[in-house]
């Protein structure tokens, strides 16, 4: 048999590879260079999207002042008081009502398909899941205006159904598509033997999946929940549609559930409701901007925070 590991034994010379071997060596330098700019400019480009929304922000953080523009309980930009803690509230509430409906479904979803679904079904669910993660959000904020709202005002006896909780409904459908879609590549990428060697020990099919499979997933998954989460946090045109953009507080801890059926103003609502009316330079345009910066903290500290978890995961397992 020829030695196909041993180039002089087809008849080839070290003269001969030293072309090949340059040309290797230039392609891995030239791809490590495209990655690290790539990188370089990724980091430049945060950089430049905070020092934008900074420079515009700060004069609306300086008239009113950093604690009374975060805990000021009132949003009048006719009367130029900009208090963000209504709209603080009403993003965090729609959102982690979204989270708690989007997340338990949107995993028990993707352990379905990964691993119990037959072949065929398999197939077509994960491609439904996909194709519902590509609707416009417009048109489910439409879907929600219309079939959504009334459903809620007529279940719980509602002067409007434009409340809380039909935005995180609706925020809920919208993360679950990516929760799932996400977790099911997570989960099918354990290693088969995993599940081999857990049934061969005498473990049922539901205990390899609860205590081998999800836990050897569990970072793909806090991935996808965290995504999740930033298309929820994020989303603007399907929540300025069915929240009712008023400005509320929960009255106190025990009304939260109240709270929830009540019409709510989100972070990224007001801004693109207010921003095509505003004239710029004013009190009102800086004071969008200082929202926007809001906005992009808890983006960097929701990333920070995955960030760690996804590290502390990777050093338990290893």
């Amino acid at each position: 048999m020829q030695n196909l590991a041993n180039p002089t034994a087809q008849g080839l010379t070290r003269a001969d590879l030293l072309p090949a071997e340059r040309r290797a060596r230039n392609i891995d330098s030239f791809a490590s260079r495209v990655v690290y700019a790539s990188g370089i400019t990724t980091i430049v480009a945060l950089l430049l999207i905070f020092v934008f929304l900074a420079k515009d922000a700060i004069p609306a953080l300086r008239q009113v002042g950093l604690i009374k523009f975060f805990t000021g309980s009132a949003w009048q930009p006719e009367f130029e008081v900009f208090g963000i803690l209504p709209l603080l509230a009403g993003s965090i509430f729609v959102t982690l009502g979204a989270l708690i409906i989007a997340v338990p479904t949107g995993v028990i979803s993707a352990v379905y398909i990964a691993e119990v679904a037959p072949n065929s079904v398999r197939h077509v669910l994960k491609a439904t899941v996909e194709l519902l993660a590509g609707i416009p959000s417009v048109v489910i904020g439409f879907i929600g205006l219309t079939i959504l709202a009334p459903i809620v005002q007529y279940v719980f006896k509602l002067p409007t159904g434009l409340t809380a909780l039909t935005g995180s409904i609706l925020l809920a459908f919208m993360a679950i598509p990516t929760i799932a879609s996400i977790s099911e590549d997570a989960i099918a990428a354990v290693p088969r033997s995993y599940r081999d060697g857990s049934l061969a020990l005498g473990a049922t099919r539901w205990e390899t999946i609860r205590q081998i499979v999800v836990p050897c997933a569990k970072r793909g998954i806090t991935a996808a929940c965290l995504l999740g989460f930033g298309r929820a946090v994020g989303e603007t045109m399907a929540v300025l549609m069915v929240t009712g953009n008023a400005s509320n507080l929960p009255k106190s801890l025990s009304k939260v559930l109240e709270f929830y059926l009540q019409p709510v103003r989100t972070l990224t609502a007001t801004i693109a409701s207010d921003m095509g009316e505003t004239v710029q330079g004013s009190s009102h345009y800086h004071a969008l901007f200082a929202l926007g910066l809001t906005l992009f903290a808890i983006s960097f500290i929701i990333n920070f925070i995955a960030d760690q978890i996804l590290r502390k995961g990777g050093s338990q397992n290893n």
